[in-house]
């Protein structure tokens, strides 16, 4: 049996190339370029059945190292809390001040480009502060 060398992380949402923009400036991940044939995603969008135009956006890590993440349009809005989240490693070997002023920081970036800090997590027995958010459409991740 082979080990699953890649994955992709994909997001169920209703405004896929918006959600997946907001993940692309968290990350400094890209948009791909499109599919073959097409010179823009905007034109092999008009290329698609009405009702399939906007279901889904991707974007990818530049340096290829990690995952591509995928959003696809549902029907249904966010319900409950995430059973998965993704961690934001902001602050990893930092302790202290020095570590909240870090999350701090990321924070407000985050927030200026639409999220929402919901609480600081803090430091406890081995694990150090972090802050709980929500992306765009209520997705709850860390910033770590």
């Amino acid at each position: 049996m082979s080990s699953i060398k890649q994955f992709q992380v994909t997001f169920d949402c209703a405004e896929p190339e918006r959600v997946a923009r907001f993940w692309c400036e968290v990350l400094g991940y890209v948009v791909p370029p499109p599919p073959e044939g097409f010179a823009t995603w905007d034109d092999f969008g008009r290329s698609q059945p009405p009702e399939d135009q906007g279901s889904w956006f991707a974007c990818v890590d530049p340096s290829g190292v990690g995952p591509r993440l995928f959003f696809q349009r549902v029907p249904e809005g966010k319900v409950v809390k995430n059973r998965l989240h993704l961690d934001v490693r902001v602050a990893t070997g930092l302790v202290g001040e020095e570590r909240l002023a870090t999350l701090e920081a990321e924070c407000a970036r985050l927030v200026a480009l639409g999220a929402v800090r919901e609480r600081l997590l803090p430091a406890h027995d081995d694990n150090e502060s972090c802050l709980v958010m929500q992306d765009i459409e209520g997705n709850e991740f860390c910033l770590d």
